[in-house]
């Protein structure tokens, strides 16, 4: 099912784009929690061999129940009538927490947070002051966040995602997850993942719409297993803010 937010009065491309993200992050039944709930373990054997990509993300989807990250956007929109494609960059940090909780904080251009609670799914446009409240069960499905922060294993995952790996390259091992559900909006994910110490952890979110939209989501500093409190995922609308509720 599509996500959408159309009561917003004077949407303005701020909005638009903030919204777009928002729709690429927890679209499409169950999955955003999942992808980056989803890098595997190193092979602890004295040759260090780096394991397959299924194997690697089976591992960091079990073995890793929260994490956080600093990460830099890069939002591509296909080209139009010849013109070249027009990119805009986003950065910010990312933290989550299984099951079903993550929050984005994005710090550049534009002030944004975007929060799962377990319940709600909430997203604050700080300069706007303008609040976004949906129902989690609602739009977390086949979704990149799903992949990142809610499926307890492998075939949780391949309940929504068609899994294939593809070729090493940049340093990192990936896999392609295409949604089983051809309802939504999302094309294809495609997860990096990359050797740490003790382990692997989450590298790049590569993802395709399907109006060509391409968003490469590039993490760094990886925590594993961090501990973080629980008021980190958890969100209170400001006073004064207007707040949508669908």
């Amino acid at each position: 099912s599509t996500l959408r937010f159309v009561t917003w009065r004077c949407r303005t491309w701020r909005q638009n784009a903030a919204l777009m993200h928002m729709r690429q992050l927890v679209q499409h039944h169950s999955s955003f929690a999942r992808l980056s709930a989803a890098a595997a373990v190193l092979a602890l054997s004295a040759p260090m061999a780096w394991a397959g990509g299924l194997d690697s993300l089976a591992q960091f989807v079990k073995g890793t129940r929260s994490g956080k990250a600093a990460f830099t956007q890069v939002v591509t929109a296909p080209a139009k009538d010849g013109q070249a494609p027009r990119a805009r960059t986003q950065s910010g940090t990312f933290e989550f927490q299984r099951p079903g909780k993550f929050r984005f904080v994005y710090a550049k251009p534009f002030e944004q947070t975007i929060v799962a609670d377990g319940k709600t799914l909430w997203l604050h446009d700080v300069d706007l002051n303008q609040v976004t409240a949906r129902q989690q069960e609602q739009v977390l499905g086949a979704t990149p966040a799903a992949i990142v922060a809610a499926a307890p294993d492998l075939k949780a995952l391949e309940k929504d995602f068609t899994l294939t790996e593809e070729p090493d390259s940049g340093g990192q091992q990936w896999v392609k997850a295409v949604p089983k559900s051809r309802d939504g909006q999302l094309q294809s994910i495609r997860v990096g993942l990359k050797p740490a110490a003790g382990g692997a952890e989450l590298g790049t979110l590569d993802i395709l719409d399907s109006f060509g939209q391409r968003s490469v989501l590039t993490f760094s500093n990886f925590e594993v297993n961090a501990a973080m409190p629980a008021s980190h995922f958890q969100f209170t609308p400001p006073k004064g803010a207007d707040v949508l509720r669908n």
